[in-house]
């Protein structure tokens, strides 16, 4: 009987933003499959049920109604964390700019707020793309979760995470760190 020992070192690829532009263009990702790079990791994205997309069109709404011609608010789409992310949070608050970000992805430094909408992707939002936020020093996340109805504000970040992290329930309103007065009720 032969016994078969680990090996001493598991190799891992990381893939760069790179990797992963090329992997889309060349057809190793389907243009319809959704997937977005965290941390050199490719995940696959949740499908948008309705009671996500309508709490999506609801943030929209009222935060560009708070906020106005400010900022731009990108939905959906694609920030640039590092060489190895390239997360799609539901919302993003950028920093205006006149040319809407057209000739690269927004960065760190471009973004005010990001807010993920949760209901099967809870898991992944808190533990693996909220950490990755803290550590790229986005100033604030909101983590709306549709399954318990609540909001968990996520300020003052550090490697790893944020140094403050408080839930607000329906009734309840928060002030966010952009000077925003919110109603938990206006995100559910």
């Amino acid at each position: 009987m032969t016994t078969q020992t680990a090996p001493s070192k598991l190799t891992r690829h990381r893939f760069s933003i790179e990797d992963y532009h090329r992997m889309a263009q060349t057809g190793l990702l389907a243009v319809e499959q959704r997937t977005e790079l965290l941390d050199g990791e490719i995940y696959d994205m949740s499908p948008v049920n309705s009671l996500h997309a309508a709490a999506v069109k609801r943030l929209n709404r009222l935060l560009s109604r708070l906020l106005g011609d400010a900022v731009l608010l990108s939905v959906q789409d694609p920030i640039a964390l590092s060489g190895y992310s390239e997360p799609q949070p539901d919302i993003a608050v950028l920093q205006y700019r006149a040319d809407f970000y057209a000739e690269a992805h927004p960065k760190p430094a471009d973004i005010l707020l990001i807010v993920e909408v949760a209901d099967s992707s809870v898991f992944k939002d808190r533990n693996v793309k909220i950490p990755m936020y803290g550590t790229a020093a986005i100033p604030e996340v909101w983590l709306v979760n549709l399954e318990n109805r609540t909001v968990k504000v996520f300020q003052k970040p550090v490697s790893g995470g944020y140094e403050t992290n408080l839930v607000f329930a329906k009734g309840e309103v928060f002030t966010s760190s952009i000077g925003l007065q919110i109603a938990v009720d206006q995100l559910l």
